[in-house]
């Protein structure tokens, strides 16, 4: 495949651009992240997310620590170009690293409150025991 597609992205001053993890089946939003150009080129190379970790200033394969790796199905690019969508199967069913589906977990009420509104289906410290 050839790569000039990379150059229709409108990347950051830092070269990033925000990623969303959609599921695949349900249609619900799993996470947001970052990518850079060689993390979005490498996903569609391997077929799985591979965000840019700003924290740790490296390549972060989705799933490289957890296991819960996500697949990637399709990529879109927003109307700006400046937002991609990945469409992905989520292994394992758990995206975030508190345990949940999603990372979208909290729902702001009518009283300007954060409720939680989904359970944690495994402890972090079972999915990330061991792993440093």
């Amino acid at each position: 495949m050839n790569e000039s597609w990379l150059d229709e992205v409108k990347w950051d001053e830092k070269g990033l651009v925000p990623a969303i993890a959609q599921d695949l089946e349900t249609g619900r939003v799993m996470m947001f992240a970052w990518m850079n150009r060689e993390s979005l080129l490498l996903s569609m190379q391997e077929q799985r997310a591979i965000y840019w970790s700003r924290s740790r200033q490296k390549l972060w394969r989705k799933g490289e620590e957890s296991g819960h790796v996500q697949r990637l199905h399709e990529l879109r690019l927003d109307c700006d170009g400046d937002v991609v969508l990945l469409v992905i199967e989520q292994i394992g069913g758990i995206a975030c690293h508190t345990g949940r589906e999603s990372c979208f977990f909290r729902k702001l009420d009518d009283q300007g409150q954060w409720q939680i509104t989904d359970q944690v289906l495994k402890s972090p410290d079972s999915i990330y025991q061991d792993k440093g």
